[in-house]
């Protein structure tokens, strides 16, 4: 079930590239930010008055773990500029590239209080597969 939604949500992130880089189009990257992260702040208040869940939030927990927000803006900001030059398949396929190279950076040292995923072979082989793939991918 979990990986079914992780396939789910990979199909919600090239489908949210595709509409933020069209709209950064008609609006141009700062005013299309806005604009979505208001449309998600909107959405998700409507999410917890529907729940009825209040936010709650402890100030005992690390100020680092706040920045996913930030993170979140530049994150949208790099797609839809990718998006406009490189097209959805390259943003992905390079973004994924980068994201599995950040995971088994985290994974084996247990960075962020994580804990360690011994780097092997296998995982090796995987990355080289994902590189190897992206570069084919955009050769012109």
């Amino acid at each position: 079930m979990y990986k079914l939604g992780a396939v789910f949500a990979g199909i919600l992130v090239a489908a949210m590239i595709f509409f933020n880089g069209t709209l950064t189009g008609y609006f141009g990257n700062s005013t299309t930010l806005v604009i979505i992260h208001t449309i998600g702040l909107i959405t998700i208040s409507l999410y917890l008055i529907l729940k009825r869940e209040k936010i709650l939030i402890n100030n005992k927990i690390p100020f680092y773990l706040f920045l996913g927000g930030a993170i979140g803006v530049i994150l949208v900001s790099f797609n839809n500029i990718c998006f406009m030059n490189i097209g959805v398949s390259l943003t992905i396929a390079l973004g994924l590239f980068g994201q599995t190279v950040m995971s088994l950076i985290i994974d084996s040292f247990g960075l962020l209080g994580l804990k360690k995923h011994k780097f092997d072979v296998k995982k090796l082989i995987g990355l080289s597969l994902i590189f190897i793939g992206t570069i084919i991918m955009s050769i012109n």
